[in-house]
């Protein structure tokens, strides 16, 4: 039997004082939101105007960005291969694998030396392994030596070859020579062995040899001997002269 001065319904039970007190609290809140003060109207004036300005620039520099992601990219690929070509140089002890030196000579006409290995063995001098010299002459002919072992006067800019020295030239001709000197700033090549030259013109052979890229001419020195090729027999024969007499 249930208490008649404390009525209580079944299956429902009393709010505690903490749930009392927050139904109080929500009840006694204001129900309209607080005006904002001046200083935060300002605020969100200026808010609104760097907005205005930033999204416009950060457009623009997006637009700029897609445009010029090409032209980025073709650097960042030129700067990758770069790298890989400088990862590939080894220094060992002194030692560089796959040097190239390029330059301009005293007549603006580029060069450029590559080699398999290069030794530093001094302030100036550089041995090179297997180098190979690429110039022009005034004409434009291109020229390329090689030879098995070199010294390279960086400073001076004179490289010295031995060892089966070869020349070749665009037109077709190559000489070989024991040895040879190239002063690559005057554009001069000299031989002080024998050569031997094969080419359009025919064999030669000769003690000597000096070439001037600037000038544009070849001596060789003597005795020699040289074959020149007879173009007569590639030439068609001359047909004999026809003369018509007229009759009255």
């Amino acid at each position: 039997m249930n208490d008649l001065g404390n009525p209580t319904e079944p299956g429902r039970q009393e709010p505690s004082a903490a749930a009392a007190r927050r139904r109080m609290s929500v009840q006694q809140a204001p129900s309209h939101r607080r005006p904002p003060t001046e200083s935060e109207q300002a605020r969100r004036r200026l808010l609104l105007q760097w907005t205005k300005w930033m999204l416009p620039v950060g457009a623009l520099v997006l637009l700029g960005s897609i445009a010029a992601w090409p032209e980025i990219d073709r650097s960042l690929n030129a700067s990758r291969v770069a790298y890989r070509q400088v990862a590939a140089i080894r220094l060992d002890s002194g030692s560089m694998l796959g040097p190239r030196y390029r330059g301009l000579d005293a007549h603006g006409r580029p060069y450029m030396i590559t080699a398999e290995t290069a030794r530093q063995v001094g302030p100036e001098r550089i041995n090179l392994d297997h180098p190979i010299a690429d110039t022009l002459s005034q004409g434009g002919t291109w020229l390329q030596i090689s030879a098995r072992k070199g010294v390279y006067m960086q400073h001076s800019e004179l490289l010295d070859l031995s060892g089966h020295v070869t020349f070749y030239r665009d037109d077709g001709t190559i000489m070989t020579s024991p040895t040879a000197g190239i002063d690559v700033r005057r554009g001069i090549i000299l031989s002080d062995d024998w050569v031997h030259a094969e080419g359009p013109f025919g064999v030669l052979d000769a003690q000597g040899t000096l070439m001037s890229q600037r000038d544009g001419i070849v001596q060789f020195r003597g005795p020699g001997r040289m074959i020149l090729n007879d173009d007569r027999a590639a030439r068609p024969a001359t047909p004999p002269a026809t003369t018509s007499q007229g009759h009255s």
